[in-house]
């Protein structure tokens, strides 16, 4: 057993020495003997066995990678030039059993590809347990938001497991570590005021001034080492850590600027970085401030193609922002970056593009379609008071109020794709395939100054202006687009940019009238099936070439009666009969729906199929409604020619 060799001493095969045996975990024997030599200076589990077991961390190789000058034999050359004489010495000593070669796996520089030797070296560290850094790091990581929530655990984690911050690196670039050595003693000294010197000089020639001058003109002359009383001293030649350039940035960014305040609202990046910026970031803050330098953290994964692979040339499947701008526009990839949720990797392809460029159609003719039908409506003298508004007129404001408030809840807690799909939703269900379908009667039938055509288009304006004030972030071209054609030019300000988002609406009594319309659309949706089975089985054409009969339980047929002669606009057909009787077998549906072809003549204006078309004969092909709007139009009109 291992462990009974404990403790045990060896002799070294070439040096005058003791080599004591001591056990280490990362040593196993599936992967060589279970026997191996150790160096606590030349790698991190052999230091750390070695710190557990007292052992000098020796390390006899200089920065060019040559032994130490006192090192026997093969002081000064080269480590891997050094092994036929380190062969050699074993041989003499008469312990050599056996030579040959072999190939092993051996950890190689990315880049150069050349093989790394690992060795202690003195380096900058922040000690996390000092002045309490680790501790308070993780009391300010409650204090802050992380979006989405799992950031906390991941950051908490790697604060609290983390060892020593190592700052210096050698580099022959970079931001120097701008202290002096003790030649003498090896202690670390800076003058006082020294720091704030360099400061300035950095301000005024850059920090490349550090590597030109040595120890001696930098510093003022007659500095004595506090721990030896030495007088002589050496430059840092090693540079900071780029992680500690970008750590402090919150300090070079937001305390230099007037307009800007510290700790920042909000720190933006991609999921690696709650080791890496996030993480800086924060220790130099809770160290040098006390406090968290950000209020919020957001973290977003990475785009990857339709099939979830990384995004390469190599691979091919590469998908530039150029390209999309150059086919679909820029609001396109606007809408793309809205729409997808950025807490998981961003997938991306044509596919989803196209998906994405008709839903931005949907949005934009909903756009165009309510400023046409704001034609001549001035908001000022042509609005109607909310009470005077048709029911469900004051259903899509109910609606509209939902919206804002879940859009705005979005924006707030950057819920970017709860903001597209609300909108989209909006659009394309509530106003295209509901209200607006069964307003264009009244936008297109009723006279243009109604009270009737006033109200929806009072229902219109602020519908319209609150989708412009809410898309604005997202789609913000097409949004000043619609600004500009507005009614109400003079009220309005330059640009929606310049605009406050609508306030979130007050739902307190709007409860009862959203459940009354979710339910009549709930049993619109049997009559539109009922609809579109009779177009294919009995050729049926438009809605409005349809009669239909609904029957129902006694509470329901109470309920579609409260309607009153609005039922069958809503359904968009000529005739609604309601009968009392057995409720459907169908659990999903109120009502059995009957379709028939509607009796009488269609009439030309309003395409109604009415009894009563061309009774009027001053408007030949027109109902009885139509020709007296369109009686009363002629007198007004004669009125204003008079």
């Amino acid at each position: 057993s291992g462990r009974d060799l404990d403790g045990l001493v060896a002799r070294h095969p070439f040096l005058d020495r003791e080599s004591p045996i001591v056990l280490a975990e990362h040593v196993t024997v599936e992967a060589g003997t279970g026997l191996v030599h150790t160096a606590p200076g030349h790698g991190q589990e052999d230091y750390d066995v070695g710190k557990r077991y007292g052992l000098e961390i020796y390390s006899p190789v200089d920065e060019g990678g040559r032994f130490l000058p006192d090192v026997e034999r093969i002081g000064g050359q080269k480590v891997f030039d050094a092994n036929p004489a380190v062969v050699e010495m074993i041989d003499e000593k008469g312990h050599l059993l056996h030579h040959d070669t072999v190939s092993h796996s051996y950890p190689h520089c990315w880049r150069c590809r050349k093989p790394v030797i690992f060795r202690a070296t003195r380096q900058w560290f922040i000690a996390m347990e000092h002045g309490d850094l680790r501790r308070r790091s993780l009391d300010e990581i409650e204090r802050v938001t992380w979006i989405p929530s799992w950031g906390k655990e991941r950051i908490s984690g790697m604060i609290a497991n983390r060892p020593d911050w190592c700052i210096s690196r050698q580099r022959s670039w970079g931001v120097p570590i701008t202290v002096f050595t003790c030649e003498s003693c090896g202690e670390g000294m800076a003058p006082e005021g020294f720091f704030d010197k360099v400061a300035a000089r950095v301000e005024k020639e850059g920090a490349d001034f550090w590597f030109g001058e040595d120890a001696r003109s930098l510093l003022s002359g007659g500095e004595v080492c506090s721990s030896c009383g030495g007088g002589s001293f050496r430059k840092e030649e090693d540079i900071l850590d780029v992680w500690f350039d970008s750590g402090v940035s919150h300090a070079a960014v937001l305390e230099g600027r007037e307009d800007l305040s510290w700790p920042a609202d909000l720190y933006l990046e991609g999921s690696d970085q709650h080791r890496g910026w996030f993480h800086s970031a924060l220790l130099t803050a809770v160290g040098t401030r006390g406090k968290a330098p950000y209020r919020s953290v957001l973290t977003h994964g990475f785009v990857v193609d339709a099939k979830g692979k990384k995004m390469s040339k190599s691979s091919g499947n590469v998908i530039a922002p150029q390209e999309i701008i150059k086919r679909y526009g820029a609001e396109i990839l606007r809408l793309w970056v809205a729409a997808e949720d950025y807490t998981t990797d961003i997938r991306i392809s044509e596919e989803i593009v196209q998906r994405l460029a008709e839903a931005y159609r949907r949005i934009r003719n909903t756009a165009r379609f309510l400023l046409g039908n704001l034609s001549g409506f001035d908001p000022a003298g042509d609005a109607v008071p909310r009470e005077d508004l048709l029911e469900i007129d004051r259903w899509a404001l109910a609606r509209l109020g939902q919206v804002r408030a879940r859009v705005l809840e979005a924006y707030r807690k950057y819920h970017f794709h709860a903001v597209y799909h609300t909108l989209h939703n909006f659009c394309a269900v509530d106003l295209s395939a509901f209200y607006l379908d069964i307003l264009k009667d009244r936008l297109y039938v009723e006279p243009p100054s109604s009270v009737k055509r006033r109200a929806c288009q009072t229902a219109l304006f602020e519908i319209l202006e609150s989708l412009v004030l809410l898309m604005a972030p997202i789609l913000s071209f097409t949004a000043e687009e619609v600004w500009q054609n507005m009614p109400d030019a003079d009220r309005r300000g330059e640009s929606v940019f310049y605009e406050q988002f609508p306030a979130a609406a007050d739902h307190e009594g709007d409860e009862e009238l959203l459940a009354r319309w979710e339910r009549l659309q709930a049993i619109r949706g049997t009559v539109n099936k009922a609809l579109e089975e009779a177009r294919k089985e009995q050729g049926l054409g438009q809605s409005l070439a349809a009669k239909l009969t609904v029957t129902g339980g006694a509470e329901t047929v109470s309920f579609l009666e409260s309607f009153g002669p609005d039922l069958k606009d809503v359904f968009i057909v000529s005739k609604v009969t309601l009968c009392e009787g057995e409720a459907p077998e169908d659990p999903e549906s109120e009502v059995v729906v009957e379709v028939a072809s509607a009796e009488g003549e269609k009439c030309r204006r309003c395409w109604v199929f009415a009894d009563d078309v061309g009774r009027d004969e001053r408007f030949p092909g027109s109902c009885s409604r139509c020709a007296g709007i369109l009686g009363e139009m002629a007198a007004q009109k004669g009125t204003a020619d008079s």
